[in-house]
């Protein structure tokens, strides 16, 4: 794991448990979790509005294409004048 070992992990441990004490390693951890929960929920919710904005966006294009392909009326009665 990123070309650590165990004893770089335990010194990692050590000055963690050594800087916070040892009753703030709990609290770490769950405010550690909740971060991230928080950060893969909003990800989610900006891929679903991502997706409907995207969805929307390709209902607008087909309409745009559609009325684009339409006949603009008969050519031939601008001929006559």
């Amino acid at each position: 794991m990123f070309g650590m070992g165990a004893p770089e992990l335990l010194i990692i441990l050590l000055l963690v448990v050594l800087l916070f004490g040892a009753a703030k390693i709990p609290e770490l951890g769950r405010s550690l979790g909740s971060g991230l929960s928080n950060f893969k929920r909003g990800l989610k919710e900006a891929d679903e509005v991502g997706s409907e904005q995207a969805k929307t966006d390709e209902r607008t294009i087909k309409v745009e294409a559609k009325t684009s392909d339409a006949p603009k009326g008969n050519d031939s009665s601008e001929n006559k004048a």
